[in-house]
């Protein structure tokens, strides 16, 4: 017993040294990219945006709030196969998950928002490289599964406030249009049909357009996105009695989240989609083992 005990603490050191060497890695690489890139920073995301009229405010705040049906709650973005994973009586800091968590979605996604915004006329072309890019079959079915859940409060909660000839609405009732008539040859086609789907309505490229079509900016809809899904990941780890309630609200409140979500935008700013990827490989692995465990009681 005393020997198993001693393996399983050294794979736990290895394990959080892991951790620790990739969020190095990426502090790195977040250096040599600044000290290279000096000449841009007059037009990344830190330049001072224009003032937000109350009605985008008033959207922002809905689309911040927890309460917003996404059905965010029912994923863990790979934090309970991480904790499955981590052989130790006591859950680890929830911190260093937290980044790399970060991390994944700005490099992985974050390209396809900003890209989605800028031109919304190409969301169903961006939404099926996403799908075509998103390696790991856990993560694509969480993003698609919330990606439509927003597509369907964008067409009962928001639609009728704004301009119909907006071109992100009309690129939402495109894609939407799309979707819908895809569904009945999928009943009928089964698993045929469903590889020809048009769409699958992936949630960075949706949210992207739906706070275009609502007047929200580039910039607060990227930081919003990025936090909206540190508040998932940590409402998961209160839910697995990772952490507190109140530990979970100082995490949010703490500066070094608010600093981690600028330096993840500042980075991948002038990413294009053809650069995006898998900036931690780790977190496919925990994903993609989600539905090996035992046990779980979330969906990914």
């Amino acid at each position: 017993m005393s020997g198993s005990a001693e393996q399983q603490a050294l794979q736990n050191e290895i394990l959080t040294l892991k951790l620790q060497l990739a969020i190095a890695d990426a502090k790195l690489d977040s250096a040599i990219a600044k000290s290279n890139d000096l000449s841009s920073l007059s037009t990344t995301p830190q330049s001072a945006p224009r003032p937000v009229t109350s009605s985008e405010y008033h959207a922002l705040l809905l689309l911040s709030d927890s309460a917003l049906p996404l059905g965010s709650f029912a994923f863990s973005s790979g934090l309970e196969s991480y904790l499955a994973h981590h052989l130790s009586p006591r859950p680890p800091p929830i911190e260093p998950f937290l980044s790399l968590a970060l991390q994944t979605l700005a490099t992985t996604t974050l390209p396809y928002l900003l890209a989605a915004y800028r031109e919304p006329s190409e969301l169903q072309e961006l939404d099926d490289t996403l799908d075509a890019c998103i390696l790991c079959h856990v993560a694509k079915r969480a993003s698609a599964a919330q990606g439509r859940a927003l597509l369907t409060v964008w067409e009962r909660a928001f639609r009728g406030t704004v301009d119909a000839g907006l071109e992100a609405a009309r690129a939402l009732t495109g894609i939407s249009t799309a979707m819908k008539e895809a569904s009945f040859s999928i009943t009928q086609g089964g698993a045929a049909a469903a590889a020809d789907m048009p769409a699958m309505g992936h949630f960075a490229p949706i949210w992207a357009v739906v706070t275009r079509g609502l007047g929200i900016p580039i910039r607060d809809s990227a930081y919003v996105f990025l936090l909206n899904h540190a508040k998932a990941v940590l409402s998961a780890a209160v839910r697995a009695s990772v952490i507190g309630p109140y530990q979970a609200q100082a995490v949010l409140g703490s500066g070094w989240l608010r600093e981690e979500v600028e330096r993840l935008m500042q980075e991948n700013w002038h990413v294009a989609v053809e650069d995006a990827g898998q900036g931690v490989p780790a977190m496919d692995l925990w994903m993609g083992r989600h539905e090996m465990l035992y046990s779980r009681i979330f969906n990914s």
